[in-house]
């Protein structure tokens, strides 16, 4: 049932037709068409130290009866690494992990260090009916204290520090002008259990306006 890969001729489709319907794939090669649900899928997102981690779980603990949270970085192995296209090997097979998941009615809200041009060209985008974006943020000088504090096997060092300072401002900056864009959430003076409520509040309205069931 591999999104991509018709189940009568069984050839490759390198970009899926929606062109049959909101809800069917059409196979480019023979025909083919069979259901397949295209929900939104909802990416929070921000760099790291924002907290992404820490309310990953809180996420889980308040939507697992409606929604599939998973974290991003559980794909982030040597073989997906590859850097080429702003890591498109790794941002295909999310979406296309994502889309299978969604198979069974429910949702994906993806936790990870991603923003819209990452994902929007891709060709699995076409796969889900809109994907939404939520980024995290934090004062410079808190996110680089968080980073600091992080244990030594994670090899924070001040340019890979300095690096994620620069991305951070960026994301502040270029976020709400992304298309589509990004909301920020600022955790500076946050606790993760506020933050966590933001979000969920956040995928709760925008899931009610797609119309998609829960």
């Amino acid at each position: 049932m591999h999104p991509l890969i018709c189940t009568r001729c069984g050839e490759w489709n390198e970009t899926p037709d929606t062109s049959a319907g909101e809800s069917v794939l059409r196979c480019a090669c023979c025909g083919r068409t069979r259901p397949f649900a295209r929900l939104p899928l909802y990416c929070v997102s921000g760099p790291s130290g924002t907290g992404k981690s820490t309310i990953a779980g809180l996420l889980l603990e308040r939507l697992r009866d409606r929604f599939v949270v998973l974290e991003q970085d559980l794909l982030w192995v040597g073989g997906l690494r590859d850097p080429a296209g702003h890591h498109r090997l790794f941002r295909s097979t999310w979406l296309r992990t994502a889309a299978m998941v969604q198979q069974n009615g429910r949702p994906v809200v993806l936790c990870g260090t991603v923003v819209p041009p990452e994902f929007e060209p891709l060709p699995e985008r076409a796969l889900f009916s809109g994907i939404h974006y939520l980024a995290l943020t934090c004062a410079p000088d808190v996110l680089a204290e968080r980073l600091r504090a992080r244990p030594a096997w994670r090899e924070w060092d001040e340019e890979r520090i300095a690096e994620t300072l620069d991305y951070a401002a960026w994301v502040a900056e270029e976020g709400p002008r992304l298309d589509p864009p990004l909301t920020l959430v600022d955790t500076t003076d946050t606790e993760p259990e506020r933050t966590a409520e933001t979000v969920v509040r956040w995928v709760e309205e925008l899931h009610a306006r797609s119309g998609a069931a829960v």
